[in-house]
């Protein structure tokens, strides 16, 4: 067959350990066989940041925002251990956050579910996407330890130079604070972006906060939301036939249990961080977790939601064989495609990257699996196979659908 041509460049940025190898192992495999792939490549490996001071990190988001659509390996956050294992020259922030700081974008995680694997939450036949606001919050506090007998305050000094001050407390034993913030913009952008792809995907959203008890802080989220969504997307969303609607995270997450799903839970930055993994734990992995980054602006950046594995990756680097799920990043790749393909008008690229999910999910669903999901599957007769003989049988499904 002709390979399929691509008229648009992705934004490629490469990544770390584990999920390197298998980057390079998906594109050998079942992309270039089969696509004049064109990319813009960017090394997000921790040596290329180090050696580049990060610029390389922003340099791949500005160039998101140039082409419109990328696709992200996982990447090392560097903490203590690696800045040593590295020898970095400092402690580099995390990739993501700051592609995400640039682009102004909500994350939306979603579960690829296939049969064998079913849910612990036994009322779950849908998937149900988290979307994840990705700015400010405890993610940018400021944090002090308090001595006992210090009085702490909240102090805001205008552009006038007046000051609004409030008592957080009198510490008559000692303790910590911490300040958090958020502004009105990123919030304004949160909403949009949920609202926008809720039109695109044709799914109910669910906004929740905790408003009763942040009467101010998380009020000012609730209200955003509400007027946005009365003045530009009530009318959108009443002809397409799907709802939003404002609840709080503590009733959200009983509903959440006894939903079906098949909706987009939106939630603030830390309650959508745990809630991801929550809701990816409970329908079988994080190595099964779709993730996309969304801007108001209808940037899209498709990434794994998983860590780059490192235990694998050391197993690796010592010849030895490893069974590691590839599923979520093969997913990043044919999100990218198949969006490229929609804003390109290309329905060629479209099917393929539709095809090879089909043909990644047939695989699976035919017993032949990473260790991971054969410790899940219920499937009476599995095959474990490693990381490399995984994807060659997907490609086998492929050719198959092709």
């Amino acid at each position: 067959m002709n390979k399929i041509q691509m008229t648009t460049p992705l934004v490629e940025m490469d990544g770390d350990e584990m999920t390197r190898i298998i980057w390079k192992m998906i594109k050998e495999i079942l992309l270039n066989p089969y696509i004049d792939l064109k990319t813009e490549y960017y090394d997000l490996g921790l040596e290329n940041r180090d050696a580049t001071d990060d610029k390389v990190t922003f340099d791949s988001a500005y160039a998101t925002k140039k082409y419109g659509v990328a696709v992200k390996c996982a990447t090392i956050t560097a903490n203590a251990d690696r800045v040593r294992e590295y020898g970095l020259k400092e402690m580099w922030k995390s990739p993501n956050g700051t592609i995400r700081a640039i682009l102004d974008g909500t994350v939306f995680r979603s579960p690829i579910l296939v049969k064998g694997i079913t849910p612990f939450i036994t009322t779950w036949k849908k998937p149900i996407t988290i979307a994840r606001h990705a700015y400010g919050d405890i993610y940018r506090n400021t944090e002090m330890t308090v001595p006992a007998g210090a009085k702490a305050e909240l102090v805001v000094t205008k552009a006038d130079g007046t000051e609004e001050r409030a008592l957080i407390h009198d510490f008559e034993t000692s303790g910590i604070i911490q300040g958090q913030h958020n502004i009105d913009k990123s919030i304004e952008s949160f909403a949009r972006s949920c609202f926008s792809y809720a039109l695109d995907v044709g799914q109910d959203v669910w906004f929740s906060t905790k408003d009763t008890i942040s009467k101010k802080y998380d009020h000012r989220f609730k209200d955003i939301f509400q007027e946005i969504y009365e003045s530009d997307y009530k009318e959108e969303f009443e002809k397409a036939g799907i709802t939003y609607f404002y609840t709080l995270i503590d009733d959200a997450v009983a509903r959440v249990i006894r939903s079906e799903g098949g909706y987009i839970w939106a939630c603030k930055n830390y309650d959508g961080d745990v809630m991801s993994d929550m809701v990816a734990t409970a329908f079988g992995s994080l190595a099964m977790m779709t993730s996309v980054l969304v801007s108001p602006e209808g940037i899209y950046e498709y990434e794994a939601a998983h860590g780059t594995v490192q235990r694998h990756y050391y197993k690796h680097l010592k010849g030895e064989k490893t069974s590691t799920n590839s599923m979520a990043t093969l997913f990043a790749w044919t999100g990218a495609l198949k969006k490229r393909g929609e804003l390109d008008h290309l329905p060629a690229l479209m099917d393929f990257a539709s095809k090879l999910e089909e043909a990644s999910i047939q695989t699976v669903e035919s017993g032949i699996m990473t260790g991971d999901l054969a410790a899940l599957s219920t499937l009476p007769n599995k095959t474990t196979i490693d990381t490399e003989t995984f994807l060659r049988e997907v490609n086998k499904s492929l050719v198959r659908l092709l």
